[in-house]
């Protein structure tokens, strides 16, 4: 609430839909404390379009592929935004099965015609060039079948939020870019990454309507080193900046900020024990910084061993303003950040302040 002016459009990410096709309320939207939020961001003039979430791909192709179910959810959703004064909705159906993709462009077509004025907004997948994707090896023949058209995303939305974050590494060529100079590289947005995604969407999609999706949380991996500087990632969970502050206060470690221009940091767990005989470089001197994962490298190359430790990787304010620099540089509409819950670097909204202003 303190914050609401800083922003031009809210999404409440409470509404989902039933393996009916029913439009569920999880949200309670007609109890506090959303109408005092709704009715400060009217006062404020700012955009209330909730979001509508659907990950079944099975109730998906079920409901959109007939006729009677899918416009029956185009006009539940419709009358939703009408009857609540809403100034959009905002579709995020996502987990699609490529069978879906030409009866959710109908269902798009359909939404569309419903809506009159009212703002339809489409949350799709970041398409990372195959070319970069598949790096190294051969593209499959059945990489560029997708359960989006962006031609009919373009032609049915009003705004699209392209969500370039959870890349870790589907792009490939920089993963192996990483690899040759030894780099830890998991990160949740790299802005090249992010600029290859949103390059190739303008290709199809009207750049005026593509807002870039900015994450404000991070991932912990459980990252495996072996000999010559090779990791493998396994993610553990998602987390806010405020759970990374423990982490540095717990086990006095530095993060720095990587390649992809967000923070990182390592460290070996209290419960954590080497997985061969040779003795564990972590047993008498806490790790630091990147510190773990050089040791647990040199550990890994010396005794042709493997030896895991943690990694956490999250964007911070300096990212917001790395992807908002991008944006205008792209000449995209702007950002859509996913997701505000208390739980968000502090310092992101003296970045939005700044580009209100």
């Amino acid at each position: 609430m303190p914050h609401l002016s800083e922003l031009t459009e809210i999404n409440p990410f409470v509404y989902t839909v039933s393996n009916t096709g029913a439009i569920i309320d999880n949200g309670n939207m007609s109890q506090a404390p959303w109408p005092a939020l709704l009715a400060a961001a009217k006062a404020q003039k700012v955009r209330v379009v909730p979001t509508v979430m659907w990950s079944n791909g099975v109730a998906e192709q079920t409901i959109l592929s007939n006729a009677k179910t899918r416009q029956a959810l185009e006009t539940a959703v419709a009358n939703l935004v009408k009857q609540n004064g809403y100034d959009g909705i905002d579709i995020d159906f996502e987990d699609k099965e490529a069978a879906t993709e030409n009866y959710f462009s109908l269902f798009l077509q359909g939404l569309y015609s419903r809506m009159g004025p009212k703002l339809v907004t489409c949350d799709i997948e970041a398409r990372t060039p195959l070319a970069s994707e598949y790096y190294g090896m051969d593209i499959p023949a059945d990489a560029g079948q997708y359960a989006n058209d962006y031609t009919q995303i373009n032609k049915y939305c009003d705004r699209v939020h392209l969500m370039t974050y959870d890349q870790q590494g589907v792009d490939a060529q920089l993963a192996a870019t990483a690899a040759s100079s030894s780099q830890l590289y998991a990160p949740v947005a790299d802005p090249a990454w992010v600029e290859a995604v949103v390059n190739l969407a303008k290709q199809t999609i009207n750049p005026n309507k593509i807002e870039i999706g900015v994450p404000t949380y991070g991932y912990e991996y459980q990252v495996t080193a072996y000999a010559n500087n090779q990791y493998l990632y396994d993610i553990l969970w998602t987390f806010d900046p405020k759970y990374a502050t423990q982490i540095e206060n717990q086990y006095h470690v530095t993060p720095t900020r990587n390649s992809a221009g967000e923070l990182t940091l390592t460290y070996v767990p209290n419960n954590s024990t080497a997985t061969s005989t040779p003795p564990s470089p972590f047993s008498s001197t806490p790790a630091s910084g990147l510190v773990a994962a050089a040791a647990a490298s040199l550990y890994a190359t010396t005794y042709n061993s493997h030896l895991t430790f943690n990694m956490l990787d999250w964007p911070d304010a300096q990212s917001l303003q790395d992807k908002i620099s991008l944006a205008k540089a792209l000449g995209v509409r702007g950002v859509a950040i996913f997701e505000f819950d208390g739980g968000e670097d502090p310092n992101i909204w003296s970045v939005l302040l700044g580009v209100k202003k």
